[in-house]
Order: structure tokens, then sequence, then C-alpha cells
């Protein structure tokens, strides 16, 4: 027989419950499910898509896959630039042991002080921090060789520059992204890029790759980019314009090298340069492509468009005389002199002797239109259409402004402004018989076509003068060449400060071509602010010129027209400001 229970002896168990009470429980639990339900409805059905792409976000990532960069070369295929595999220094800091010793180790293998690398790993709160981009692929093996937890390395590629300095600003370089920043890098960068690739995969926490989501996008990499740079004719160029802004404790200089058939430059160099390699405390005066950048009033080297104009219109022949005498000249109210007074000169000694009177004398008979028409033929005034950061246009005022001051002064390069690279273009007028050519900075094997500015018979009676000017009795008689004739124009010039000129502070240019009768370059050298005594063109820029010629030719296998060696000169014809 089974025992009985007594209910009344517990008082819990002998007390009534409310009927509410256990209905409320009920609803509570069902109230709770359905709260739940929903939910689960909101996540799988409603905010799906929402609550995928925070989860993909958390393990989900999207590899770039870099391209490699196209390399940049010369026109005889010699690298001027390429791109090496470099691996880049990253961390997640909550995993880094802040005490670890080995980051001692690492700071010192990455050359930086163990506070700033401390600093950049103190974030606990960061699942990505860059310590270092790009380091030397040694340097990146002593680094994984330390095994320090939380450190990891991603593979980039270096740009690296093997012509250093003296390609510095034609080539420019590329920042840490590999994007271009400055000279061709920057011009081409679109093209040189290529187009990275793609890589959709699973991360764990500490990034390490699970498993791929999706097909892989492959890179494709940057074509190659052949320029018409002559990188023996860059380095000689380079050196001989160094050599001669320290001997004459210039600011700066520039150099610029053409071929005149097809329109290539075969050099251009700046000093100051820098290393692209290691550009660490660049200033702008290193980085300044002067022969694009710079503008400056052009001096005596105009008087030959004046010269040819004056022939053009019948004004004169190359025999002409015209009185200098005494030397000076008033033109409303201001006088124009000559550096040494001369009596009868033919046109072409006016430009041999770069006489100030001569040439103004000249000008004077044609209007305003016909100068300004001339010049801006010729490309002054006018963008230079290469493909170049920071090619200025220069000035040329509307010839409705000038007065007659003005127009005498234009004639012999004041009042005006061009850079070297416009100057130089400008005198291929002379090396191609009466046609301005278009320049390229990529390799081109056709002659290029020209738009005509002169007669052929005219320009060839230039360039004849052009070499009297730079032989015995011309003011650029240092520019002559071993074996070769040469055929120029020396340019001195006050520079501008403020509204004047400064007493004391010169640029100096020559300009001109080579060979005489068959100009296969023309070369123009610029000496900004010459201080160890001598700053006449003639002097300072000339012989720039003169090796840079014969190297070149040299190098381009044009031969020798001349059998004897250019005269021992002992004095130079000063040129007339």
């Amino acid at each position: 027989m089974g025992r009985s229970i007594n209910y009344s002896a517990s008082p819990l168990l002998a007390s009534r419950t409310p009927v509410w009470r256990s209905k409320f429980i009920v609803a509570a639990l069902a109230v709770a499910f359905a709260g739940l339900a929903g939910r689960a409805a909101y996540v799988q059905v409603f905010g799906n898509d929402f609550f995928q792409r925070q989860g993909e976000v958390r393990f989900a990532r999207t590899l770039e896959l870099p391209a490699n960069r196209g390399r940049v070369l010369d026109r005889n295929g010699l690298i001027l630039a390429s791109s090496v595999v470099a691996q880049s220094i990253w961390a997640i800091p909550e995993d880094v042991d802040r005490a670890d010793p080995k980051l001692r180790q690492l700071a010192k293998l990455l050359e930086m002080p163990l506070a700033d690398l401390r600093k950049r790993l103190a974030d606990d709160d960061k699942t990505f921090v860059w310590i270092k981009r790009q380091v030397d692929d040694p340097v990146a093996k002593e680094i994984a060789a330390l095994g320090i937890k939380g450190i990891y390395q991603r593979r980039e590629y270096k740009r690296q520059y093997p012509e250093g300095e003296a390609a510095a600003h034609v080539v420019g370089f590329t920042n840490v992204e590999d994007i271009g920043q400055e000279g061709v890098e920057l011009a081409f960068n679109r093209q040189l890029a290529g187009k990275s690739g793609s890589r959709r995969v699973i991360k764990d926490r500490l990034g390490r790759v699970v498993e791929d989501v999706r097909d892989v996008v492959p890179p494709v990499d940057g074509p190659d980019l052949q320029l018409s740079i002559d990188s023996k004719v860059q380095y000689f160029a380079y050196q001989k314009l160094k050599d001669a802004v320290l001997a004459h404790k210039a600011h700066a200089g520039s150099v610029i090298v053409l071929d005149t058939i097809s329109g290539e430059v075969l050099a251009l160099a700046n000093y100051p340069s820098y290393n692209p390699n290691r550009r660490q405390n660049l200033t702008g005066e290193q980085l300044r492509n002067r022969v694009l950048t710079d503008s400056f009033e052009p001096g005596s080297t105009m008087k030959p468009f004046i010269a040819a104009l004056a022939l053009e219109k019948g004004l004169v022949t190359p025999n002409t005389p015209i009185h200098t005498a005494p030397g000076r000249i008033t033109i409303g109210g201001s006088t124009i002199s000559d550096s040494h007074p001369n009596d009868v000169l033919t046109v072409s000694q006016v430009i041999q002797k770069s006489s100030n009177v001569g040439t103004v004398k000249m000008a004077m008979q044609m209007s305003p239109r016909e100068m300004w028409e001339t010049y801006a033929q010729a490309g002054f005034g006018q963008k230079p259409q290469v493909p170049f950061p920071g090619a200025v246009t220069g000035r040329l005022r509307p010839y409705k402004t000038w007065r007659p001051i003005e127009q005498a002064t234009m004639s012999y390069g004041y009042g005006l402004s061009a850079s070297l690279f416009q100057l130089a273009q400008a005198y291929t007028i002379f090396a191609r018989d009466g046609e301005l050519i278009p320049l390229t900075l990529q390799k081109s094997d056709t002659q290029t076509a020209g738009v005509r500015v002169f007669s052929a018979k005219n320009s060839i009676a230039v360039r004849q003068m052009l070499g009297l000017a730079a032989g015995p009795g011309g003011t650029g008689s240092r520019a002559q060449t071993m074996g070769y004739s040469v055929g120029g124009k020396s340019g001195t010039a006050h520079k501008q400060e403020g509204k004047g000129y400064a007493d004391k502070k010169y640029r100096s240019w020559f300009v001109g071509l080579a060979p005489v009768e068959a100009p296969r370059i023309v070369v123009a050298v610029m000496i900004d602010e010459p201080s160890n005594g001598q700053y006449f063109g003639g002097l300072v820029a000339a012989p720039v010129f003169s090796e840079t010629v014969q190297q070149t030719l040299r190098i381009l296998g044009v031969q020798p027209d001349m059998n004897v060696k250019p005269q021992i000169v002992t004095h130079v014809v000063e040129e007339s400001f």
C-alpha cells in the first residue's frame, strides 16, 4: 500500500497559485520565441545582405595583385628605369608583444628609431599597420628570420634607376604606391602602370588565406617605353654641364641635344640634379627640370631670326652694308649701344659681331606684326607640344601693344621670354633649311615633317652667318669643335629681379648646330648666374656646347667634315646686351 502525501504540511504546496501567473509565463515564453523567430527571419531573409557583407568584411578580403610596371628604355634598349620585387613590412598591433627584445633588432634593420616603431604598434584597435614599405630583399630576409609574432611581409615592386642623377630630370620617379611623380614616369604613367589583378579570399584573424572564393583575375603588366634619349650622350652632356656649373660657381645649368632629322631629344639634363634611387630631403631646386620649366629673355640668340626675316622680305642681302657707328642708336628717348663700336658691317657681320645697332636698324624696317608672326611661327609664346609636366609657354606680348623701343629691344631678345627647350627647337629652322620640326621624347626611326618658316635659301644663308659667329672673330669662337664645323649664337642677359634687372647677375647661353653644311644636331646650353669672373655666353656656355657636339656626333657615327684643328682662341668678342 502506497504512502499518502500530506500537501497541507508544506506552506508552499498548500498555497493556491493564481491562474494569471501561469498564463503570463506561457505568454512571455511565446513572445520570446516569436521575437527569436522574427530576429531569425530578419537575419536570414530581410537583412541577409547586410549581415553577409559584415561577415565578408571580417573574414573575406580582395587582395590586389600588383602589375609589374613597364620598363623605361633608352633608344638603344639600355634600362633607364625598371621594377624589382621588394617586401613591405606590416603588423597586427594587438598580436605584437611590446616587450619582445627582438623589436630593437627590427628597428635597427629598418633604420628607424625604436620609439617610432613602438609608436606605430601602440594602437591595439588596429588590425593592420604599415611598418615600412619596400625594403631591400636581404633586409626582408633578416626580418623574417627574427620570427616576431604579429610582424608580416607583403610582396610589392620597387623602382630602380640605373643612370642615377644624370637622367633624373628625364625619367623622373614613382612614389611608394608605384605612381609616377616626375618626368616620363608621370607623363606616361597610365601607359607604364599596366592593370592590377585581384584575388578574392577568406582569411583568418592572423591574415592567413584559408581559401579562394572566386577565380583569380591576373594582372596585366605595363608595356616597356622606349625613349629617344641616348644614355651615352645624356651622361656626357650632364657631366660637362656639371663641370661648367661648378667651375664658374654658377647657380644652375641646363643642356639639351636634338636630332635634326627625326626631331628626337637625344639628351636633356640639368644641374643641380638628384638621385631618384634615394630621394630623402629633396628640394625644389633639385627637382626643377629647368630646360622646360624656366623661361628667360633669350638675348642675342634672337638676332638670326631678324636677319632671316629681313632676307625673306628682300630688305637686305647677306652682304648689305649697315652703318653702326658710333655704336649707339636712340629710339623714343632711349639709347641702345653695342659693347664694341663698329663702323660699317655687312648683315653677316652684324650676326658675327652680335651688333645690337645693326640688328635694330634691320628690325625697324619691319612692322611689329611681321616680327611677332615670325617669332610665333618659330614657337615662341607657344606651349611646347611634348607630354612633359611643367613645360612653360614663355611670353610674347601681342604686337599691337609694342612701342617703338619695345620693338627694337625685342629684335635682340629683350622683352620676350622662352625656355631653353623652345630656343633649341626654334634653331631647328636653320638646321632644317627653314622648317620648324616637332620634337619627341620617344624613339622615332623616320624623318619628321616640319612647318616652313623661311625659305631654304635664306635659312642656309643665316646658317652661314651662324658659322661666322662661332668662328674666329665671332662671339662664340670657343664653340669650335675638333673635326666638325659648327654654327651658333651666344647670348648673355641680365637676370630680371622684380620689375628691373640685377646688376651683377646674368644668364649665359649658347645655341647652335653641327655640322654646318648638313646639320645633324642642335645643342643648347644655359648657365645660370656664373660668378667666377666670366659670364659671357661665348666664354661660359660655348665650351660645353663644343664638347657635347663632338661627343654626340661621334656616338651618332657622323663623319668629320673638317681636317684641321680649331684655332686656339685667346680672345672672345663680347656680345652686346
